[in-house]
């Protein structure tokens, strides 16, 4: 018996979702709609083009976000030890560190960061104690 050269058709599901909106007019009033793209849009490639799109019109990568929560987290925590209230302390490590986690699965590599102990928490108040 032969096989079946049979190939289901491809599926462009973000291709129909702007097709659709574009039939309901929703591309008619974009700005910059009918003006020439400038020439920065022709140079760097295909990510750089993203990045650049994408910054200009507000987004932010989610693990950005995620940075900014876990530096929030640990001042917050510090400010905790600092203040002598240690309770949950390392329960609260621990949620900072699934944070982490999250974060460096999501970020470029260059820019991982290591977990958080008690010695990080110990050098943000060492080196708030020296910027005062």
């Amino acid at each position: 018996m032969k096989e079946s050269h049979f190939q289901e058709p491809y599926n462009d599901l973000m291709g129909d979702i702007i097709k659709k909106h574009a039939e309901e007019g929703g591309m008619d009033n974009l700005p910059g709609k009918g003006k020439p793209l400038s020439q920065d849009y022709f140079s760097g490639d295909t990510l750089q083009h993203f990045q650049r799109i994408a910054k200009d019109a507000g987004y932010k990568p989610h693990w950005l976000n995620l940075q900014q929560e876990i530096r929030e987290d640990v001042l917050l925590l510090a400010d905790c030890y600092e203040a002598d209230i240690t309770v949950d302390l390392e329960e609260r490590l621990e949620e900072i560190n699934k944070k982490v986690t999250k974060y460096n699965r999501s970020c470029p590599r260059p820019m991982q960061k290591g977990p958080v102990s008690l010695e990080t928490i110990k050098n943000v108040l060492a080196k708030r104690g020296e910027s005062l």
